[in-house]
């Protein structure tokens, strides 16, 4: 049971990610003084999602594009190439910039969520492509982790417009 429920949490880490992100915010709103605001809410589900699923997110992937880029390639139904470590080391830059940002200004919280999404997206694109074209419906490709590559770039989009809004542009962390 627990091997599987390891399994599970790994091959789909990108909504491993959000749900870590989510539950410490979670615990963050709850351990904040009381009367919480909807600013103060809005600053911690963003500063817990930058760094999970920017952060440690882009860290596992940048960990088993590296070193363990055979297994993924299959998972995702493609042959093993060198493009993987290229993958891999955008990953690392990605996970970097989202460490840095977690806890900073609205602009560098933006910049973080913006190249990945940009990179999600794209990878999204390159996913149906696969799924009409090559007829690849291997999990790594067709899976959970197709919904996330869409799911997870509108999601901080959302939190950026909700601390935006609740906030205000120049706002601090809190």
């Amino acid at each position: 049971m627990i091997e599987a429920t390891i399994r599970i949490a790994l091959q789909n880490f990108p909504l491993t990610s959000l749900v870590l992100g989510f539950a410490v915010a979670a615990v963050a709103i709850l351990r904040a003084p009381h009367p919480t605001s909807g600013a103060r809410v809005a600053e911690k589900l963003l500063a817990w999602h930058v760094f999970f699923v920017i952060g440690v997110g882009n860290l596992y992937n940048f960990v088993v594009h590296a070193f363990f880029g055979e297994m993924v390639a299959r998972f995702i139904g493609w042959a093993d190439s060198p493009f993987q470590f290229e993958v891999a080391v955008a990953s690392l830059g990605f996970s970097a910039v989202g460490f840095l940002a977690a806890f900073r200004s609205f602009d560098m919280r933006l910049a973080a969520i913006l190249g990945p999404s940009l990179f999600l997206l794209g990878a999204a694109g390159g996913h149906a492509y696969q799924m009409i074209a090559a007829h690849n419906f291997a999990p790594g490709n067709a899976g959970t982790v197709f919904y996330t590559d869409i799911f997870l770039p509108l999601i901080g989009a959302f939190l950026l417009w909700l601390w935006h809004r609740t906030a205000g542009r120049g706002a601090t962390p809190a």
